[in-house]
């Protein structure tokens, strides 16, 4: 299906494509089963430029979109999942810098983060604020011209390997939601330290580690935005960033039904290929269209958002939630086609799998998109009178 990409998305994209299967896909098992994070793989992205495909051009950048980022993700999620949430995961914990920084702090850090010389990442989750982020307890107190960090974010991705962490913590504790502010942290501050490397299900090469601050005192230029838009910021920037998640919800599901199709035409039963079985065929034909229909949305939605709309939270919600209900029904489809070797570790089937069900979870699960679509339609509907 032709999706009418511009001739700088064409060149990223094919990029994104030629890197995730020369220096990507022969590696993708072996960082899984060591749960090794991927140096050479970040190495290769900076040297193509791949880091600079979303940040503004006056900072180094290629200015490209939310969709030209998407491309990146997909094709990496084809050949690893590990390797692109390390990458869009950097793209998620600059993005609050892109949004509310002042043009001293876009100066200061984008260059490097647009380089890949430094990665980013993002500190919202705590153990008692999941899907309920306003819960959080992380907070952050004047004193004189600094403010001092106390408390604990978890399962974060890049952790430990980030340079740079957009922090969200609360400014003003009687205000709930509306006293948190976001903050720029940087490794090596005194008071700031990573708790254990978490062993993961799946996405096992990339590093999920815990923020930790304890009196970690941060100057007041590092306040991003006002104080007490920290939980708005927050919001955007998941908005923003949910279809990079779709995005690589549809490179893995790809990926998966790219093993499970070459498969079927070298396994032989009953004297024939089992790709010549309709059973199979109907699996193969159904893994492709659902796969069609998530890239159609995710790409969508992309340019919903490059196209300046203001208010995308609905379109964002659905295309995170429908691609990684298909990543995951596309992966277990494809460990049946494997059969037996499915099952087995020396396949990728099983990988994709594995890889899938975090896409269902993180970056909002999907009954919390379920709750944004739907209170979207009934205030739309309300709104009607």
């Amino acid at each position: 299906m032709h999706h009418f990409l511009n001739e700088q998305q064409e060149i990223i994209r094919d990029l994104a494509r030629r890197i995730a299967q020369e220096k990507v896909k022969p590696i993708a098992a072996e960082l899984d089963e060591r749960e090794e994070f991927p140096h050479d793989a970040v190495q290769a992205l900076a040297a193509s430029d791949l880091f600079a495909v979303s940040v503004p051009e006056e900072y180094g950048g290629l200015g490209g979109g939310v969709l030209d980022l998407c491309l990146v993700v997909e094709e990496l999620s084809r050949a690893c999942a590990g390797v692109a949430v390390t990458y869009a995961a950097s793209f998620l914990g600059s993005l609050p810098l892109v949004l509310a920084g002042s043009p001293e702090q876009k100066a200061r850090f984008l260059p490097e983060l647009a380089s890949g010389s430094r990665l980013a990442a993002f500190g919202l989750t705590e153990a008692e604020a999941g899907s309920d982020a306003a819960a959080m307890a992380t907070t952050a107190t004047r004193q004189g011209d600094d403010y001092v960090l106390n408390g604990t974010k978890q399962w974060i991705t890049n952790g430990g390997e980030a340079s740079l962490y957009t922090v969200i913590a609360l400014t003003d504790q009687k205000r709930g939601a509306r006293g948190a502010s976001a903050f720029l942290v940087e490794r090596g501050t005194p008071g700031f330290s990573f708790g254990k490397k978490e062993k993961k299900m799946g996405i096992r090469c990339s590093a999920t580690r815990e923020l930790v601050f304890e009196d970690c005192r941060i100057p007041q230029e590092n306040l991003l935005g006002k104080e007490g838009s920290g939980f708005v910021l927050a919001l955007k920037t998941l908005d923003r960033a949910r279809p990079g998640v779709g995005a690589q919800s549809v490179g893995l599901a790809q990926g998966a039904l790219d093993v499970a199709l070459a498969y079927s035409r070298q396994r032989r039963q009953f004297g024939q290929p089992i790709s010549s079985f309709q059973a199979i065929q109907h699996k193969l034909a159904d893994m492709a269209t659902h796969i069609e229909a998530a890239r159609s949305l995710v790409y969508a939605t992309a340019r919903t958002i490059d196209g300046g709309a203001k208010d995308y939270a609905r379109e964002s919600a659905m295309c995170k939630l429908f691609a990684s209900d298909v990543a995951m029904r596309v992966a277990i489809e494809a460990v049946q086609v494997l059969g037996g070797y499915g099952y087995m570790r020396d396949y990728p089937a099983e990988k994709y799998m594995r890889d899938a069900k975090i896409t269902q979870i993180y970056e909002g699960t999907n009954e919390i998109q379920r709750n944004v679509i739907a209170l979207s339609l009934i205030r739309e509907q309300a709104g009607r009178g």
